[in-house]
């Protein structure tokens, strides 16, 4: 089974690779620095989000609820921060808000056992609503002007590399040694693979899924931040897009298996770099918004698939409730 992953990810990154090398000889604009960027931009905030996703998917979870969460609480922020309060301040609360939210949705999970799916769907309704109502009533809010540590990690390149690279490859690297190194990564890996044993071994299973789904909306927040400082604004409009499903696009195409327990980092980032090319070249290529979601669908749903026949589910696992999809 570990060859078969393997070849997952190899036949990804071989295809994200031909794509990027076809897109570079046959479209005249793909090339250019504007568009370089631009692709450098929306490949790191999927990539965050990406890790984040897939961190609650290998513990067999799943939070839909990620991009109300980075939408909400940057719009809060940035909301504040026009109206006068310092900045350093808004991003504290909007990060308590987002940590809240987190924080309901594995309590919902872990404790009121009611499947991740449903949960995360509700609690992003629920968010957005809340947000819109109560918070701001814009569709897009601007940053503050003249701040220019905020704008430096959108827009600041260290050692030639764009800040939301660096903050990318910062953050992947950290998780990839909390997965691997820690008792919490052994934790994860152990519960989704199989949630009962891990509960007979004496795995605190219940706050492990809460902390699971705190850090997921920490990582959503740090991906507003990033957003919000390489774009100059926060638009609402991001949470009625196809985000969502481009995140989860990115971690089963990666590899990381639906039935938790199985995949990591690396996973995420050949299907962070599959799915960027590919959602840069059907831009340039001026493909339909309808089209592009009808091919983003097709190639989800056949990840979906492969991952059924390759990590399938037997009659014990399936059976298994606790933080469940």
């Amino acid at each position: 089974m570990g060859k078969v992953r393997l070849s997952q990810e190899g036949v990804v990154f071989a295809l994200a690779v031909f794509l990027f090398v076809a897109f570079s000889l046959t479209l005249n604009n793909f090339l250019t620095s504007g568009n370089l960027i631009a692709l450098v931009r929306s490949v790191a905030i999927l990539g965050i989000l990406g890790l984040g996703m897939g961190l609650v998917v290998i513990g067999r979870g799943i939070d839909l609820a990620m991009v109300a969460t980075m939408v909400v609480s940057l719009s809060w922020v940035l909301s504040m921060a026009q109206s006068g309060v310092p900045l350093a301040t808004a991003l504290l609360l909007g990060a308590l808000l987002a940590l809240g939210i987190g924080l309901l949705s594995g309590i919902l999970v872990a404790y009121a056992d009611i499947p991740a799916i449903f949960t995360t769907l509700a609690m992003g309704l629920v968010a957005y609503g809340a947000g819109r109502a109560f918070l701001f009533q814009i569709d897009v809010q601007n940053t503050p002007a003249g701040i220019e540590w905020f704008n430096f990690l959108g827009t600041g390149i260290v050692l030639g590399i764009p800040m939301p690279i660096v903050a990318f490859g910062t953050l992947a690297a950290l998780l990839a040694a909390v997965l691997r190194y820690t008792r919490f990564g052994r934790f994860v890996y152990a519960a989704g693979d199989n949630a009962v044993a891990a509960r007979i071994t004496g795995i605190p299973l219940r706050p492990l899924i809460v902390v699971q789904y705190v850090i997921t909306s920490m990582i959503a927040f740090l991906a507003g931040v990033v957003m919000a400082a390489a774009v100059s604004s926060m638009s609402t409009r991001v949470y009625n897009s196809t985000m969502i499903y481009d995140v989860l696009l990115v971690v089963v195409l990666g590899g990381i298996s639906l039935s938790g327990g199985r995949g990591g980092v690396r996973n995420v980032l050949v299907g962070t770099l599959l799915v960027g090319v590919l959602l840069n070249g059907m831009t340039i290529l001026d493909i339909t918004y309808t089209t592009q979601n009808l091919v983003k669908s097709l190639i989800l749903l056949l990840a979906i698939t492969v991952d059924s026949f390759i990590n399938p589910r037997d009659e014990q696992t399936s059976q298994q409730s606790q933080g469940d999809i």
